[in-house]
């Protein structure tokens, strides 16, 4: 943790991510990813030089999750938690049933989180996605819509004036993995029906083949992001690598 916590702050500091008085919430899914970080900046706001507080909000999609090991979590640490459930799974899946769920998912998800945060005055969220999550990205918006693209580290919604913050940026996935598992953090099984056979999951598996023919493929293309062409990928100062990706087998 104390690696993920250095590069978490490494990654806030190189894009500016954090002001003081922030009041950052975390969207939880009660996946490895979001539990790592919502780790992270519970301990770095403890000794962070810009003073900021932390809040969890978890959206239940209605699969039959379990979120009260994550409650308790965050109770553990002192880390206010609200839990929001809505019908976004009855709704895709039962009315509407979507062949491709994923980008209706995303965009439904996204509506319900941005209006529990209005509503409680919050206007930062952390997300949780990380280095392996920022290269399939890339690959994903090659293949499938023909353009040079992905997230940004920081991105300011003027509809609904919230900034997007992305502070796993420099972690890899099977480090966020193993703190998760060392941690022994809370991670709650998804049950969603279109897991692992997403396109997602075929540019993961085709990056892992990749990267055992091109060495240190996924730092490559991380770097080049942030060289540009990718608007809002150059570092506030200075540009800074994430580690060499580790050579184990892609992370499920």
């Amino acid at each position: 943790m104390e690696q993920i916590l250095s590069y978490v702050r490494r990654c806030v500091e190189d894009y500016d991510m954090i002001a003081p008085g922030d009041r950052v919430a975390v969207g939880v899914s009660g996946g490895k990813d979001s539990l790592v970080l919502l780790a992270a900046l519970a301990r770095l706001k403890e000794f962070y030089p810009k003073p900021f507080t932390v809040e969890a909000i978890t959206l239940d999609m209605g699969t039959g999750m379990d979120f009260a090991p994550v409650a308790a979590y965050c109770a553990s640490i002192g880390v206010p938690y609200t839990c929001i459930k809505t019908e976004i799974a009855h709704i895709i899946f039962d009315v509407r049933k979507e062949k491709n769920p994923c980008s209706m998912c995303a965009k439904m998800r996204r509506g319900a989180l941005h209006n529990a945060m209005k509503e409680r005055g919050l206007h930062k969220i952390a997300l949780g996605h990380h280095f392996d999550d920022a290269v399939e990205t890339f690959f994903l918006s090659l293949f499938y819509e023909g353009r040079i693209s992905c997230f940004q580290p920081v991105t300011w919604l003027d509809r609904t004036r919230i900034t997007q913050i992305r502070p796993l940026l420099y972690c890899n996935e099977r480090h966020v993995a193993n703190v998760a598992r060392k941690e022994g953090l809370p991670v709650v099984f998804n049950p969603c029906p279109a897991d692992g056979s997403t396109k997602r999951q075929e540019v993961k598996e085709l990056v892992y083949e990749l990267s055992g023919r091109y060495p240190n493929l996924k730092s490559r293309v991380f770097g080049a992001m942030q060289r540009l062409p990718l608007p809002a990928w150059g570092p506030v100062e200075h540009r800074r690598m994430p580690p060499l990706e580790e050579s184990e087998g892609p992370v499920c």
